[in-house]
């Protein structure tokens, strides 16, 4: 089993549910060929580097998995048949790739974990703010 990430990037006329259909299209694609997704990111509307198709934004999605050489033939096959993709990259990572994208992910749940308890903190913050004037 080696370490995958593949980013592809979804026409910008599709609507929101369309997108995370598209996104979902391919997940299901990986797990049924024995791949398990370890994460998955939508990053959204972005602008392009340079227009595509006459497109100058896209829907940008990122997935990493981990399986065997023969489903990345599977899935990129998958992306040329779809017409909603209008480029992807697939490529397998390195043992040093692959740890410091664990510690990237771990970092990220803290800093959620964080963000989710700085709410509650902060009307208390004020609190203390009013009182002191």
């Amino acid at each position: 089993m080696y370490n995958y990430e593949t980013v592809f990037i979804l026409t910008p006329v599709l609507s929101e549910p369309q997108m995370k259909e598209a996104v979902e299209k391919f997940k299901t694609v990986l797990t049924e060929n024995g791949a398990t997704i370890e994460n998955e990111e939508l990053w959204g509307m972005r602008k392009l580097a340079y227009p595509i198709q006459k497109k100058t934004t896209g829907f940008y999605a990122f997935l990493e998995f981990a399986g065997e050489p023969t489903i990345v033939n599977k899935l990129e096959t998958a992306y040329r048949r779809d017409e909603k993709v209008i480029r992807f990259l697939t490529f397998r990572q390195e043992k040093f790739a692959h740890e410091y994208a664990l510690k990237r992910r771990s970092l990220k749940k803290n800093a959620a974990k964080a963000a989710d308890e700085a709410p509650a903190e902060a009307p208390q913050a004020e609190v203390k703010e009013e009182t002191n004037e």
